[in-house]
């Protein structure tokens, strides 16, 4: 008789490796489905789980009433709610800590908006390399490259600019002098990276240089002589990104750039 020997992951899940014929673990999950309210983050713990390995028991709570008793017998605030082995695990942030993919805390700084953002800005200047005549390994490639991020960058900003002025306030020099200067800098940064992209580098040139030649000096002031911590305002007025290097590079790339096209 062959001992079959299961591996598991983190939390308790089945490894890859664990026998095909070892009967998987059990979840039992209960989640709101209400004609008119779907609750998502039922909908997440229960993919979480199937993926962790687990075989879920799904209840659905299909009326108010119906999840009102639930929660008063339970003895909880909100659903969903998971359980296994009899444990209660708790809602969707708690699943996910427990299954070892822990949500970002509030307030937690994270570099992750800003790894997308220039992410899609390569992968942009690589398809359009790849369908008109602009070599990939180029120059043209560079500024084009810049340019989309200088765009996507002001799109964040300009998504909620009242925000964003406010945070910006917190470390620009010019800004914290004239303040309208929180309102025009996202434009402007747009309008470089426009301007870069329509080949007019009489018209992006001094744009870029100015912004990300005040921007420079406003981060280094802020953070490398006051030694302050703060967040940067690149990714707009709700970015939990620190000031420091992002936001260095940020106003460096544009300073270069604009240098880069008077040469």
């Amino acid at each position: 008789m062959t001992e079959t020997i299961q591996q598991t992951g983190p939390a308790g899940a089945p490894s890859a490796k664990s026998s095909e014929t070892a009967e998987k673990p059990r979840a039992v999950l209960y989640r709101m489905a209400t004609p008119d309210h779907l609750c998502p983050y039922g909908l997440k713990s229960r993919a979480f789980l199937e993926r962790a390995g687990y075989q879920v028991e799904d209840h659905l709570l299909t009326t108010r009433a119906e999840t009102d008793a639930f929660m008063a017998r339970e003895q909880v605030d909100t659903t969903p709610q998971t359980y296994v082995a009899g444990e209660r695990i708790g809602g969707y942030d708690a699943v996910r800590a427990w299954l070892g993919h822990p949500l970002r805390a509030k307030g937690e700084t994270t570099y992750q908006p800003v790894i997308a953002l220039f992410g899609m800005a390569l992968l942009m200047t690589v398809a359009l390399a790849a369908g008109s005549m602009m070599p990939l390994l180029s120059g043209r490639a560079v500024e084009v490259l810049i340019a989309f991020a200088m765009c996507l960058l002001a799109l964040q900003k300009l998504r909620d600019i009242e925000s964003f002025s406010t945070m910006f306030l917190n470390y620009d020099l010019l800004a914290r002098r004239w303040v309208w200067y929180g309102y025009i800098y996202p434009v402007a940064e747009g309008l470089a990276g426009l301007f870069m992209l329509a080949a007019l580098p009489w018209l992006a040139a001094p744009l870029a240089i100015f912004i990300g030649g005040i921007g420079a000096v406003s981060v280094i002031k802020a953070v490398y002589v006051d030694r302050r911590e703060l967040r940067c305002a690149c990714m707009g007025g709700s970015s939990e990104v620190p000031l420091g290097v992002v936001s260095l590079s940020e106003n460096v790339m544009m300073l270069a750039a604009g240098i880069w096209m008077l040469i």
